[in-house]
């Protein structure tokens, strides 16, 4: 009896060591989701902006003169039957089924490419990709692990230009991101998007007579083609920046949420265990007594 109360001592110690753990990582998980947060909401109204700029200035006649525009034709007619996929992932665990769900997202998009025909060169940022692909065996046309959870503009930069260059080089026909989309702190779906060849959006109007829309007319220096040669790389890069930022937020989210359930979890396990702590005492303490008033009977007899 003594033994099992020792050894219960012992795995209530250890719980609380645990929850104590957790619960500072659940901490610090939230505070540096905040500062994430803060880096994906600054990004987006810079990328909303390049978003409605392109879909004004892009017009059929500018598509052809302009590579990063120019829809490949398919790997069937002549086209480079080459893709690229980005796949972003974290350099640390403990974050639930975070990056193994963007790993099974990858390995979708993955699979479809390949069933269209095309040889996919696989880019993997962070070393829980970079991990999986290894245990597969899959050979991967570059790795990186030195994006700290604070990625920079440099950063995407580096990882697309060469992309952007073969793309003009006519070697690849599509570059694909798989990344973490923030929507909101409970909400990080594992998402893929196209960010080459670019599609410009539509052009926004603004509300005018009737029922009609009145399109924004801008004054263009020196004129649309020189802004456009500037903007697209610069919309492309942007693209990769905020799948950076945003696979951040999700990946502190996740964990805050992993970390808050493993606290939650250690506290429960401490219930049962000082409950059946308290039990055994008690059943010993009831033995002790029994034992003593059966010697002082048996004294007295």
């Amino acid at each position: 009896m003594a033994k099992a109360s020792r050894a219960l001592l012992r795995r209530i110690r250890t719980v609380q060591n645990t929850r104590r753990i957790t619960k500072t990582m659940e901490l610090v998980s939230a505070s540096k989701l905040k500062r994430a947060t803060e880096r994906v909401n600054a990004a987006r109204p810079y990328a909303e902006a390049l978003r409605e700029v392109l879909g004004d200035l892009v017009t059929p006649e500018l598509v052809e003169r302009f590579p990063l525009l120019r829809q490949p034709a398919p790997p069937g007619k002549g086209g480079p039957a080459r893709a690229a996929l980005l796949l972003a992932t974290s350099n640390r665990g403990l974050a639930g089924a975070f990056n193994a769900n963007l790993i099974k997202e990858a390995r979708a998009k993955l699979i479809e490419l390949e069933r269209g025909g095309a040889q996919v060169d696989v880019h993997v940022i962070g070393k829980k990709g970079l991990g999986y692909f290894k245990y597969v065996g899959r050979a991967l046309a570059s790795q990186r692990i030195d994006i700290t959870d604070r990625p920079t503009a440099e950063n995407a930069a580096e990882i697309v230009d060469q992309l952007m260059n073969d793309f003009i080089a006519g070697e690849i026909d599509g570059v694909y991101v798989t990344y973490s989309k923030f929507n909101s702190a409970l909400n990080t779906p594992p998402t893929t998007d196209r960010v080459l060849p670019v599609t410009p959006p539509a052009a926004k109007t603004e509300a005018g007579a009737g029922d009609a829309g009145v399109q924004r007319d801008y004054l263009l220096f020196p004129n649309a083609e020189a802004i456009l040669t500037e903007l697209l790389p610069s919309y492309v890069r942007n693209s990769v920046y905020r799948a950076l930022v945003e696979t951040v937020a999700g990946e502190q989210s996740a964990r805050r949420t992993a970390m808050k359930n493993a606290t939650d979890n250690a506290g429960d396990i401490l219930n049962v265990l000082r409950r059946t702590y308290n039990r055994a005492r008690q059943a010993q303490i009831t033995q002790e007594i029994a034992e003593i008033v059966g010697g002082a009977a048996a004294l007295q007899g």
